[in-house]
């Protein structure tokens, strides 16, 4: 049965008339008379009578009548909703975010889409690099908002630079200081945040490195816990800058420079699997999210993303 017998059969049960129905559908008579004759072949009934007033419904007819109306609107909602997926405008967006991610940086990423796109019904996950790269590869997500990470089926699009700064309480002398070194920095406690992220490694990599082989830990599960113990003066700790941002804006914590150390930043990516093309939503997402990567020179932080923080005056941070 062909979409285009269904729209002539309706439209010579609203007009009651070949001839104007034929018009309407910029059809010939012969051509739209030959529909009709199919479509009853195929639902084994005459739906029409034809009469000196043209043409009339059969009891047959007005059966299938609201059949054939609903098949007409559900493929126009389905086209409808083939262009909103095409547009970005509707359809689902599914994340899965690692935690730092997910909860500094992707909340005002989605702020900004879901005032763009506000039809399109999202849906986010999180948990460590190796869980995201899990989901990504088994189609419960279709990105994954992670460190970059390498695999056979899946692509890394990257989206900024995250970096890892020294962080103290107001009170620590560091403060007064104004700065630290990587030798007075290991005569501290360090506080360290989840022993299996990339971000500890790199903790331990830059001490190790200046010649530091043993110094005192206090290590925890997640980074709002790590803030906390140093700003009850547990410690230091060198965590993720969009972490810190509104700490450091609330002088709950200090961003002290390291003099004599290297930069240390971590790359953060959306992973899609290579054979699925993104359209839709996630090609609209993709395209705002590729924002936070326009950096100025020296910027870790795109303009897109340091405006999340201009009202806390630390905008200077990302310059």
């Amino acid at each position: 049965m062909l979409f285009r017998q269904i729209e002539c059969f309706l439209a010579v049960a609203r007009l009651g008339n070949v001839s104007r129905a034929s018009e309407e559908m910029f059809l010939t008579q012969p051509t739209l008379t030959a529909r009709l004759k199919s479509l009853e072949e195929e639902v084994g009934e005459a739906l029409f009578v034809r009469t000196s007033r043209g043409m009339r419904l059969t009891e047959a007819g007005r059966e299938f009548l609201p059949f054939a109306e609903r098949c007409v609107v559900s493929i126009s909602e389905g086209k409808r909703r083939l262009a909103e997926l095409r547009g970005g405008s509707g359809g689902r967006l599914a994340l899965g975010a690692s935690p730092g991610v997910g909860t500094y940086a992707l909340p005002g990423l989605l702020e900004r889409f879901v005032a763009a796109f506000p039809q399109v019904s999202v849906s986010v996950r999180t948990g460590h690099s190796e869980d995201i790269l899990g989901m990504v590869l088994g189609e419960v997500v279709q990105l994954g908002l992670t460190k970059a990470m390498t695999h056979p089926e899946v692509e890394s699009l990257p989206l900024y630079e995250d970096e890892l700064v020294l962080v103290v309480d107001p009170g620590h002398r560091f403060t007064e200081e104004g700065a630290a070194n990587l030798a007075e920095v290991g005569k501290e406690q360090v506080i360290l945040f989840d022993n299996d992220s990339s971000y500890t490694e790199q903790t331990r990599a830059l001490l190790r490195d200046a010649g530091i082989r043993e110094f005192r830990t206090l290590e925890v599960d997640n980074i709002e816990a790590a803030k906390r113990m140093v700003e009850h003066h547990l410690g230091v700790a060198f965590l993720p800058r969009t972490a810190v941002v509104r700490s450091v804006g609330s002088g709950n914590l200090v961003l002290i420079p390291v003099q004599g150390g290297p930069a240390l930043s971590r790359s953060i990516v959306a992973l899609k699997r290579r054979d699925v093309r993104p359209t839709g939503p996630v090609a609209a997402f993709l395209d705002l999210a590729s924002t936070l990567g326009e950096t100025r020179e020296g910027a870790e932080l795109s303009p897109a993303l340091a405006a999340e923080f201009e009202n806390l005056q630390l905008i200077d941070l990302f310059t």
